[in-house]
C-alpha cells in the first residue's frame, strides 16, 4: 500500500446504509457500506447475490438519500453488475454523486429490477414505500 492510499484509508468515513428488498426479489444485497473521503463523492460498495436458479443478464440498484428529518432529498439509479450467474455473488460499487451527503443524512438501497438472461421480461419492484418506511423507523429512534 502506498502512503497516499494509506492516508486515504485513514481519512475515509464509512456508514452502513439500510437495505430494503422486495419479497420476490431475485437479487439480495449484502455487506453494503457507503465510503466517503474528503473532496470526493461517496461510493456505495455492496455484494449482490443472485437468488434464482437462472442467470441474470443485469439488475438495477436504486439509492434513496434522506435528510436527518427523514425527508427524501434524492434518488439515484444505476445498473449493477452484468451477468450474475445462478446463485452467484459479486461485489460492485456505485458513485453517489447526485447530491452532497451531509453527516445527518442516511442512505437506503435496494434492487428494483432485474432481467433474466435470454429473456426480454424484467422483474420490477417499487421500493419507495419500503425506503420511506425505513426513514420513518429511523425517525422514531
Amino acid at each position: 500500500m502506498t502512503l497516499a492510499a494509506g492516508l486515504l484509508a485513514l481519512a475515509a468515513v464509512t456508514t452502513e446504509p439500510v437495505v430494503v428488498q422486495a419479497p420476490d426479489s431475485p437479487v439480495r444485497m449484502d455487506h453494503a457500506v457507503v465510503v466517503a473521503t474528503e473532496g470526493n463523492p461517496p461510493v456505495l460498495i455492496y455484494a449482490a447475490t443472485n437468488l434464482a436458479d437462472n442467470a441474470l443478464e443485469q439488475f438495477t440498484v436504486l439509492v434513496f438519500i434522506f435528510d436527518g428529518q427523514g425527508t427524501l432529498k434524492a434518488r439515484q439509479t444505476a445498473p449493477g453488475r452484468r451477468t450474475l450467474e445462478a446463485r452467484e455473488t459479486k461485489y460492485s460499487a456505485m458513485v453517489l454523486d447526485g447530491i452532497p451527503i451531509e453527516p445527518s443524512f442516511f442512505v437506503v438501497v435496494g434492487v428494483n429490477q432485474a432481467l433474466r438472461a435470454g429473456t426480454e421480461t424484467w422483474w420490477r419492484a417499487d421500493l419507495q414505500a419500503a425506503a420511506e418506511g425505513a426513514a420513518a423507523k429511523r425517525q422514531k429512534k
